[in-house]
């Protein structure tokens, strides 16, 4: 999780442990004793309580979007950072008695084309009750439908990735310092990587395609955005699509590129429009500005352990270490109504 060596980690402790001792703790051959114990939890910044855990998320199936361009010691960390986030998510669940399944709504029926990719959409939207609306929360929409989100404060390379859990709950992954627009369409692309099965002949290039696709159709369907915009464009207003931007939380570039391929526009208007954004500085900011303010990240763990604490279930030290805060924190937010 903290990327570190074996050597770092020792150097951090102050010398206190070698390297040799840390490989017989990792393969569980011997134990630390309360001094080496308390220099490795104040060297990897964490409690005691967490290096006694129970739990065990088990994450499988992991997809990496080939967009990344993290080496695999980073995403090794960022896998550890989400198994640490699910495993509490998971345990703040069983405390609280709460329990959470997911069904495989898109399973069934091979996905090879556009046209099977908007079927899919539409399918999701119905078996979820969405309906036509915009989504004002992918997140809280994700985890209504029993999946697990977890973001992560990871360099700009890293967009996201999904999992499986052993229960078959999907674990979507986004990178908390993108946009919140890009974020929204980055969840969905990896719910279309989790549920979509991709026929024999479909590429790991195409898949890619075919999941942004998925992400785009469910945030806006095809007969909603027609329906807004019009069947045949030549220009299209700035104004136009930053109030779609405001509404369904879809970046411009999105909207525009969604034009183009519903024929909206032509692909010389589109490619004028890309240009123009290129060569316009004043374009290109007002273009990539971030401008949605529906979305935010998840509350999920945070209301489980409060809940918890309210109920008498935990003790606020367990609350500080499920939500990795201090107990003067919990204390000073852990007020009754």
């Amino acid at each position: 999780m903290r990327g570190l060596s074996a050597q770092e980690l020792c150097d951090r402790a102050g010398g206190v442990v070698t390297r040799q001792a840390v490989s017989k703790y990792e393969k569980g051959q011997c134990m630390p004793d309360s001094r080496v114990l308390l220099a490795l939890c104040e060297a990897l910044a964490v409690k005691p309580d967490y290096l006694f855990r129970p739990f065990g998320s088990e994450m499988g199936n992991i997809h990496y979007r080939k967009l990344s361009k993290l080496n695999k010691g980073d995403l090794k960390t960022i896998n550890m950072v989400v198994e640490d986030e699910v495993e509490r998510l998971l345990e703040a669940e069983a405390l609280c008695a709460v329990e959470r399944s997911f069904r495989p709504v898109l399973k069934e029926g091979q996905i090879e084309s556009a046209g099977d990719v908007a079927q899919a959409a539409a399918r999701l939207r119905q078996e979820w009750n969405i309906g036509s609306d915009a989504i004002r929360s992918v997140t809280d929409m994700l985890e209504d439908n029993g999946v697990l989100v977890v973001e992560v404060d990871a360099p700009k390379g890293f967009s996201g990735l999904n999992g499986m859990l052993d229960s078959g709950r999907p674990v979507i992954v986004v990178n908390k310092n993108m946009t919140v627009e890009r974020k929204r369409l980055t969840a969905l692309h990896e719910l279309g990587h989790a549920l979509l099965q991709f026929g024999e002949g479909v590429d790991e290039k195409e898949q890619e395609r075919l999941c942004n696709a998925f992400a785009n159709e469910v945030l806006i369907p095809r007969s909603v955005f027609v329906s807004l915009l019009g069947t045949k464009r030549h220009d299209i207003a700035v104004v136009e699509l930053r109030n779609l931007q405001q509404k369904y939380g879809i970046s411009i570039d999105v909207l525009m590129y969604k034009a183009k391929v519903l024929d909206v526009i032509s692909n010389n208007r589109y490619e004028i429009f890309c240009k123009k954004k290129n060569s316009n500085p004043e374009l290109r900011k007002v273009v990539e500005q971030s401008v949605y303010r529906e979305e935010h990240s998840s509350k999920r763990l945070e209301n489980l352990v409060y809940k918890a604490l309210a109920d008498d279930i935990i003790s606020t030290s367990k609350a500080a270490e499920l939500l990795d805060v201090e107990v003067d924190d919990v204390l000073g937010e852990f007020v009754l109504a």
